[in-house]
């Protein structure tokens, strides 16, 4: 497992590892960011003229607090009633007061007659009576002054809300317009228009307006942060669903594929070659590529697993599982990992439930493979499924290290958080030499403790940290973990030094550099030295979506949007899962929302 990588992805990187990002792409910006839904992020930084970015860092840390102590929904956020009835006056604007001089008389009896009219029908809506209602709006339109911009968007907005409640989808798009027009900044209007682009289906043109409603309320309403959210999922899954289908597979770097080996202790098909699978030429040539003594697909494959040649091996183990050979039930599962590992996960299902069928296979193999399906089916968001395959996988081989190990990790997913530290503990007591374990057993007890707001028992779990590290001094993913929670703590200097312990012993781990950048913007707010460290990861690992995504926020920060935008598809060309790549493609048009919302409210 890759050394910087949180826990909360490790059960997802069983079944298509993604470079640290968070699970399925709804986690964070990364440690330290908060609670904030990477969307809004970038949404909010975005809008530079209303909001700074740092003070969406120190917001979104207050609001992650309230989250983990289960008060995100009762604090922090306006919960506004539904906006469902008409008005008196519309949002104030400039020269919204009645003018003086000649002329003045007749025009605030024509006002007036609109007002009176404006106020039968706001009766009328009150019993229910919309027609009527609409009929009064309509008439107080006609009377009113067309000078009276802000008197007139208010009547066509009370309009708009009794269309509304008629469910006439398309009027109330037409009136709630007439009253931007009027009005650019009022968000009743813009907000109705929203729900009303939502109804129709206009999901393009319902982002804007809520995106616009967003910055104008500066991020404080939950009904319009969550219509955003919303929208912007289903823009993105629409995007990926046709972009995944037609993807081409792509193979991540050999230090991803190592690491996700590495995250499997009892797996048969990541072990070396044994002395009876090599020619005995072979066994006497050290440092040569080996070469096998039989005319085996899946031996073949396992030489160049070694020989670190990823691209061949799904199809000499294709030959294996055609010929059915003797190795088939390792041929079926190593094709289903390099599956996972391409993104392709319907190609991978299959030979994962074959393999889960075979009775007579070694049930090493059978668990490694419910261990990847159960994976598989926490990144699609079927919790159940994966339990139960995690379950299984228990039942056929309870002395698996793996399985306690990787199940530990989909409990602190399902935050049953006792149930993971059992797991843990399992996996320790088959192995007490798995550092990994440990270090996960410590944050999984952090997590408990940060979110139960119990100081006592985070300061317990911070010395687990130290413990581990001692005992481990080479296992870098017990550095890694330490850091999160010490960002958490906004102990920064000394994260800092643990992702530096990361470096020390991984440098080659593009994620760890992604990481340490994040912790530069939440602790000293350094865009460019954030970027500077991203910049690194790349360098060092060109298919690491992780840096790409992060490099994309850090460029909204800085303003350059279209930067941004290629940063966020860049991710997206090497997304590992339908999910992950719908988020990207929400981040995608979230960045391309400010500058037109921002320029329509500004105007």
């Amino acid at each position: 497992m890759a050394a910087s990588k949180p826990v909360e992805a490790a059960v997802v990187a069983a079944a298509a590892p993604s470079s640290g990002s968070g699970v399925g792409g709804g986690g964070t910006a990364g440690p330290g960011t908060g609670g904030l839904p990477r969307w809004q992020l970038a949404l909010a930084v975005g809008a530079p003229l209303l909001l700074g970015a740092g003070a969406i860092y120190l917001w979104s840390r207050q609001q992650r607090r309230r989250e983990s102590r289960g008060r995100g929904d009762a604090s922090g956020l306006k919960r506004n009633s539904e906006r469902k009835t008409p008005e008196g006056r519309a949002s104030p604007a400039p020269g919204s007061g009645h003018p003086e001089g000649p002329g003045a008389h007749l025009d605030m009896n024509s006002l007036d007659r609109a007002q009176a009219a404006k106020n039968k029908g706001n009766k009328y809506f009150k019993a229910g009576k919309y027609e009527q209602a609409i009929q009064c709006y309509t008439e107080a339109i006609s009377l009113c002054p067309t000078e009276k911009n802000v008197d007139l968007s208010t009547f066509y907005q009370n309009r708009a809300a009794a269309f509304e409640q008629l469910q006439k989808w398309k009027e109330v798009a037409q009136d709630c317009t007439k009253a931007v027009e009027l009005n650019p900044k009022y968000v009743k209007a813009l907000f109705r228009r929203a729900k009303a682009h939502e109804k129709l289906d206009n999901k393009k043109e319902c982002l804007e307006d809520v995106t616009a409603v967003c910055i104008l309320e500066g991020f404080q309403n939950q009904q319009s942060m969550l219509l955003a959210d919303k929208v912007l999922k289903l823009l993105g899954k629409e995007k990926a669903k046709e972009k995944y289908k037609n993807r081409e597979p792509l193979m991540p770097s050999p230090q991803f594929i190592k690491s996700y080996f590495s995250s499997f202790t009892d797996d048969i098909i990541s072990q070396p070659m044994l002395k009876g699978e090599k020619s005995d030429e072979d066994k006497d040539k050290e440092g040569e590529a080996l070469e096998v003594k039989e005319n085996s697909g899946y031996l073949k494959a396992k030489q160049y697993m070694e020989e670190e040649n990823y691209d061949k091996i799904i199809s000499e183990c294709s030959k294996e599982i055609d010929a059915e050979g003797k190795y088939m039930a390792e041929a079926l599962l190593l094709r289903a990992t390099f599956y996972l590992l391409i993104g392709n996960a319907n190609a991978a299902k299959p030979d994962l439930d074959k393999v889960i069928s075979l009775k007579e296979a070694n049930v090493k193999l059978r668990a490694n493979a419910l261990i990847k399906r159960g994976s598989m089916y926490m990144q699609q968001q079927q919790p159940l499924l994966s339990t139960q395959d995690f379950n299984m996988a228990a039942d056929i081989d309870p002395q698996n290290a793996d399985v306690y190990h990787h199940r530990g990790q989909l409990k602190i997913l399902l935050d049953q958080v006792e149930e993971a530290v059992a797991d843990f503990d399992e996996c320790i007591r088959l192995r007490p030499e798995s550092a990994l374990a440990q270090a996960q057993k410590c944050f999984a007890l952090y997590r408990q403790a940060y979110t139960g707001n119990n100081s006592s028992q985070i300061q317990a779990a911070m010395k687990g940290f130290e413990e581990v590290i001692k005992k481990f001094p080479r296992c870098a993913e017990g550095y890694a973990l330490y850091a999160q929670a010490l960002t958490d703590q906004q102990q920064f200097g000394k994260a800092d030094e643990m992702y530096d312990k990361c470096i020390d012993l991984e440098p080659d781990n593009a994620t760890t550099y992604v990481h340490k950048g994040l912790l530069q913007l939440q602790w000293k707010q350094d865009l460019d030295r954030g970027l500077e460290l991203i910049s690194k990861a790349i360098e060092i690992d060109n298919k690491c979506d992780f840096a790409y995504e992060t490099m994309g926020t850090i460029e909204v920060q800085r303003g350059n949007m279209e930067k941004a935008i290629d940063m966020f598809n860049k991710a997206i060309n090497l997304a590992k899962s339908e999910m992950e790549m719908a988020h990207l493609y929400s981040l995608c048009d979230v960045t391309s929302c400010p500058d037109r919302s921002c320029k329509e409210i500004m105007d």
